[in-house]
């Protein structure tokens, strides 16, 4: 097979049509070869306009006139609670090294693009384990990618407008003196708003892992609701965590975190019944 061939993603099989160690190895390099492939061409588009994503998109939150400040601020006076009107963002940022504005830049362009590329390096993992299933479990997980891809976009968004704004205009107005100004290391910025947006975007993922685990025995609803307490407890924990010292501001996490979580128990309930339903045909 020629190279474009492969990386188109024709598969290199023995005139049987099965795949040894060695042809599964070559298989799986070329999967990684698209995947960066991209995610590359994804940062290199972001590149192009990095100066302006860098303003809008990146330092966004950090900008008084940000929109979900403006929706929070609207929803605080329909519920006539005036918490949720933040106050503006007193925040300077500085860079302390040669190349960092110019690594930033990668950096913002790298992580985009991974985020832009993210159905298409879940599609060619799909692609490289799909061989290997059995046509009942290709059945079950049809529309995995889709699935998966919803669920990482909606934590991104849902980390991006609502918990960073809270964060970054807690953590920028917070003072032990007010004789103490706050510089933030452009670094350190980018790295809460880049942690919290991927974490929530991985954590929405919770329902297809638990999916999984209950369709291989591993998990069953029985598990989960017994250790719904402790569940609890753990997104709590998480949601303080990563939100200011705020009660609202911590329940404004925690509350999608645990409908998620009782949205897995019952997705893992049902798969649960149909795996047992289909074992006890198999064993008549």
């Amino acid at each position: 097979m020629g190279i474009f061939s492969k990386f188109l993603g024709n598969r290199n099989t023995n005139p049987e049509g099965e795949m040894n160690f060695l042809d599964h190895v070559e298989d799986l390099r070329w999967h990684v070869i698209r995947c960066a492939f991209a995610i590359l061409t994804g940062a290199i588009l972001v590149f192009i306009k990095v100066e302006w994503i860098f303003d809008r998109i990146i330092l966004g939150p950090a900008h008084q006139d940000f929109v979900s400040y403006k929706w929070f601020c609207k929803l605080g006076k329909l519920l006539h609670y005036d918490a949720f009107c933040l106050g503006p963002v007193n925040m300077q940022f500085q860079n302390t090294a040669v190349t960092g504005q110019f690594m930033m830049s990668l950096s913002i362009s790298l992580m985009l693009g991974f985020i832009c590329a993210f159905p298409f390096v879940l599609w060619e993992l799909w692609k490289f384990i799909r061989p290997a299933l059995k046509p009942s479990e290709k059945k079950m997980a049809k529309g995995i990618v889709f699935w998966c891809s919803l669920l990482f976009f909606i934590g991104v968004f849902f980390a991006y407008f609502v918990v960073a704004p809270y964060a970054i205009n807690f953590f920028g107005n917070y003072k032990l003196s007010p004789s103490v100004q706050n510089n933030i290391i452009l670094d350190n910025y980018f790295e809460m708003l880049s942690t919290l947006v991927l974490a929530l975007g991985i954590v929405f993922e919770l329902p297809i892992l638990v999916l999984f685990l209950t369709r291989i025995g591993i998990f069953t609803p029985n598990i989960l609701k017994k250790q719904r307490r402790l569940a609890f407890l753990i997104l709590f924990i998480i949601s303080e965590i990563i939100t200011p010292p705020d009660l609202f501001s911590c329940l404004l996490v925690f509350i999608p975190l645990y409908l998620l979580y009782e949205i897995t128990v019952v997705l893992s309930k049902r798969t649960y019944t149909e795996r047992m339903r289909k074992k006890a045909e198999n064993d008549d």
